[in-house]
């Protein structure tokens, strides 16, 4: 059985921060060959890859839009990654989901994007709303 259980989702104040959780359960997978990703989407457009970060060595990949801004990072004894989103904004509004794949972070970069085909299991969602 493969979980992907996210947490963190909440109201924000423009400019402020929010930190959110991703645990990993997948007892028959081999998470070495792994990647912890987050992808958003708001209403009325698609979904699109935000983070991710490779569960064995700590390589990340990041969107334009959230350079400078986000860190992700993991603790790969617990098989959970966190994504710390700081200086938001009202376009950062969107359901956030968790998701892991058996896609490098060099592949990643070689393709220039984060497509959602490439990853396997997704967690549930929680929306994260920036606004006054």
């Amino acid at each position: 059985e493969v979980q992907v259980v996210q947490s963190g989702g909440s109201l924000v104040q423009p400019g402020g921060s929010l930190r959110l959780s991703c645990e990993v359960s997948a007892f028959t997978l081999d998470l070495d060959y792994y990647c912890i990703a987050w992808f958003r989407q708001a209403p009325g457009k698609e979904r699109e890859g935000v983070s991710c970060i490779n569960l064995k060595d700590g390589n990340t990949y990041y969107a334009d839009s959230a350079k400078g801004r986000f860190a992700i990072s993991r603790d790969r004894t617990k098989n959970t990654a966190y994504l710390q989103m700081n200086n938001l904004t009202s376009e950062d509004t969107a359901v956030y989901y968790c998701a892991i794949g058996s896609i490098g972070i060099a592949t990643i970069e070689a393709i220039g994007s984060m497509s959602p085909r490439f990853y396997d299991y997704w967690s549930q969602g929680t929306q994260v709303t920036v606004s006054s």
